[in-house]
């Protein structure tokens, strides 16, 4: 599946993406859901042949205005340089690409060079800016794919916290007795440490306070007494 593919289904609901409907107040975003068929193709040495057929996916896209803005002044940024380079002769051979792409150049004897927009390329580029997408093969809405790719490391969070945070990294035990016992204790904290987060998740925590699951001291919890996890 290419990049190209994905901008095209892209395109069929990019004038209507926008839309109040389609906007997460909590993750602060746009989404949509769009489902497709693609066509997937593998090769088979065991078997001597090429599987081809047609699959169902479902393309999550997003769009974040904070993350477009942030894109767009990059961009300039970055033509702005480019735009030094060509008019003062001073040119960057890995460059080369992005000059001929975005500038038409006009060398006088008077005036030296010149760089100017190819505006129709540069609003090409910016088309996407501030979208970001994901792919399933599962029926879903959008959000729920949001929420299961940004927690996709929670296995890896686990055993840190279990390492780090619970004192796992050693065992410091006498006996077969005292680490099963240790152990236990250890998985009924990483029961409450994931509680505590599922909470302030749910309950939008880190939308109104700075504070972070990993800023926590080890052993306490901060709270306000008005809010109730």
């Amino acid at each position: 599946m290419s990049l190209k593919f994905v901008y095209g289904e892209l395109d069929a609901v990019y004038d209507t993406f926008r839309s109040f409907e389609r906007y997460s107040e909590n993750y602060e975003l746009y989404y949509q859901t769009v489902r497709t068929t693609w066509n997937y193709t593998q090769e088979r040495p065991y078997k001597g042949d090429t599987l081809q057929e047609s699959r169902r996916l479902y393309i999550h896209y997003f769009y974040n205005i904070d993350l477009a803005a942030e894109d767009e002044k990059n961009f300039d940024r970055k033509l702005i340089a480019l735009k030094k380079e060509l008019e003062s002769g001073e040119r960057v051979p890995g460059h080369a690409k992005l000059y001929k792409q975005y500038f038409i150049t006009k060398t006088t004897p008077k005036r030296g060079t010149k760089a100017q927009i190819i505006d129709e390329n540069v609003i090409k580029a910016k088309r996407y800016f501030g979208f970001f997408a994901l792919i399933t093969n599962e029926k879903m809405d959008a959000v729920t794919a949001l929420e299961l790719y940004r927690n996709k490391d929670v296995v890896e969070k686990a055993f840190g916290n279990l390492k780090e945070r619970l004192n796992m990294r050693r065992k410091l035990v006498s006996s077969e007795q005292s680490l099963d016992g240790k152990l236990f204790v250890q998985f009924v904290a990483l029961i409450y440490l994931s509680y505590l987060k599922k909470q302030m998740q749910d309950q939008c925590y880190w939308a109104t306070n700075f504070l972070t699951m990993d800023m926590m001291p080890t052993g306490k919890l901060l709270y306000q007494p008005s809010q109730s996890l």
